[in-house]
């Protein structure tokens, strides 16, 4: 999932890793964590009992060993066995704390790939306008947006434009 989502989304080398948003009250179950992180600002290393090992071996290429799974949750491990922690609290984010206890009760996993929306060299998206034309030219298949479920497969052609703000109706 790592190498797809940086391939098709962001368009960078497969290798790097992404961040986990976590349940905040469980984050120390997964990470090496004793304060809450609700901006992605600290690192933190993955708990031993998480970690799957990886050796190096001096016949296996570099990009095949960082692509190596490192844990229960290779997605968002770097090969360092650390992560840039995201914890989510019900008391300041009960929509997305919300979305990782129901993801949890599927799954038994209270964590979620967590990433910027944006692509290489492309600003944040800042508008819904930004939003859809990201979604349109990555390889992201689902978009949800203003309580609107977007499909990919269900959307008009694009074509590129110098004035594509006009072609989605927004001048």
């Amino acid at each position: 999932m790592q190498s797809h989502l940086n391939r098709a989304t962001k368009f960078r080398e497969s290798f790097r890793p992404f961040a986990p948003a976590v349940l905040e009250e469980r984050a120390g179950e997964w990470f090496e964590l004793d304060a809450p992180s609700p901006y992605m600002l600290m690192v933190a290393s993955l708990r031993e009992d998480k970690r799957r090992p990886v050796l190096r071996e001096a016949a296996l290429p570099l990009e095949q060993w960082v692509n190596e799974v490192r844990s229960d949750v290779p997605a968002v491990t770097h090969v360092d066995y650390s992560a840039r922690v995201q914890t989510v609290s019900q008391q300041t984010n009960p929509d997305f704390h919300a979305i990782l206890s129901a993801f949890e009760r599927m799954t038994g996993c209270p964590l979620l790939v967590n990433t910027s929306f944006n692509v290489r060299s492309e600003p944040i998206v800042c508008t819904p306008a930004d939003a859809y034309r990201c979604f349109i030219r990555s390889g992201i298949d689902v978009l949800v947006l203003n309580g609107f479920l977007l499909c990919k497969s269900e959307q008009p052609h694009w074509e590129e434009s110098v004035d594509w703000k006009q072609d989605l109706g927004l001048d």
